[in-house]
């Protein structure tokens, strides 16, 4: 089929980080927080020659987007080729820690950019089931697109807890602007604790998470309340709820959301193999030798780990063994 870019954009940048043109059709869109308030022109700048990595779109904090691979083509984005293959996506200016925060204006602009993608690959609704195999397994419609996200693909916490909260709402917004319909226009919510005391409601929030549940926390009602999805389709929170249940959480479904916020800390992400990482400036080699100044400007991949020691590599190729205290998640 033939290609478009969004008529949205301001500003063009374009990267040389790409794979060239698609090889799926597109029916996903993959939204990121880029860490950090920058500007689209910034944003299009972090993604130089041999940096192994880039996007199709960038939204500044301002709501300003920019055009950094086109949408014919496949972006390295995601950590999967699989999903970049047929997904947009879009790098969010956000804040620089947890819960990585955008600001209003980053979000209307991820919704109309969302819904002019939608109208230009032919589709009337946007789908998110707040479920890994769920959504990875589905075969969308023709005038379907579902939501993806980066944490289902690599250790990261991308797009970060304000945003994946707000998925839900995104694709309601998305949709009635399409002129496609949800069931009755609600989402159904798959809650598994209530909490008048914080302190219990991040403990719950961590064992949930655990688990193996993407998960998120709202106060509303005086409440402190931990919910998992928030779906247009009831089927899919009742095939959840059944997930959640056979883990031993005492769960129902539920239809009413809130603010959302985070745990006072954060379930802390580990170094492990296949991470994505950068060597912290200054770091020596396990054997305590010197490395090249660019070392420390990229990003690496963890092909091994025995005890303290953590083999790197970069495009496939060795680059050193060094210490895991001395990497950074990236």
């Amino acid at each position: 089929m033939g290609y478009s870019n969004s008529p949205l954009v301001c500003y063009t940048g374009l990267s040389p980080n790409h794979s060239g043109q698609r090889t799926h059709r597109i029916d996903r869109i993959t939204p990121h927080c880029v860490v950090g308030q920058l500007s689209c022109e910034t944003i299009c700048a972090c993604f130089p020659k041999g940096r192994d990595a880039s996007c199709n779109y960038g939204i500044g904090s301002d709501g300003r987007i920019s055009l950094i691979v086109e949408e014919k083509n496949r972006s390295w984005c995601s950590s999967s080729g699989a999903n970049d293959q047929r997904a947009v996506t879009i790098e969010c200016a956000s804040d620089k820690t947890a819960p990585y925060a955008m600001t209003d204006a980053v979000y209307q602009s991820l919704i109309k950019l969302c819904v002019d993608i939608c109208k230009r690959n032919g589709k009337t609704k946007l789908l998110w089931f707040g479920n890994k195999d769920k959504s990875l397994n589905y075969e969308p419609k023709d005038d379907e697109m579902v939501i993806t996200v980066h944490r289902w693909f690599a250790n990261k916490s991308c797009p970060g807890d304000w945003l994946y909260s707000r998925l839900g709402d995104l694709a309601e917004k998305v949709t009635a602007q399409l002129g496609g319909k949800s069931d009755e226009g609600v989402l159904y919510r798959v809650q598994v604790g209530a909490y008048t005391v914080r302190a219990n409601a991040d403990a719950q929030l961590a064992k949930v998470k655990a688990a193996g549940f993407d998960t998120y926390m709202i106060q509303v009602d005086g409440f402190f309340k931990i919910q998992v999805g928030a779906y247009s389709v009831k089927s899919n929170a009742d095939a959840m709820l059944a997930k959640i249940k056979a883990a031993g959480f005492d769960a129902f479904i539920t239809t009413k959301g809130g603010q959302a916020v985070y745990a006072s800390t954060e379930v802390k992400k580990t170094i492990q193999v296949g991470s994505t990482v950068r060597l912290n400036k200054g770091a020596k080699t396990y054997s305590g030798g010197s490395m090249a100044s660019f070392v420390y400007e990229r990003n690496h991949q963890v092909k091994e780990i025995s005890g303290d020691r953590a083999v790197i590599t970069y495009g496939g190729t060795v680059v050193a063994a060094v210490k895991v205290s001395d990497l950074t998640l990236v």
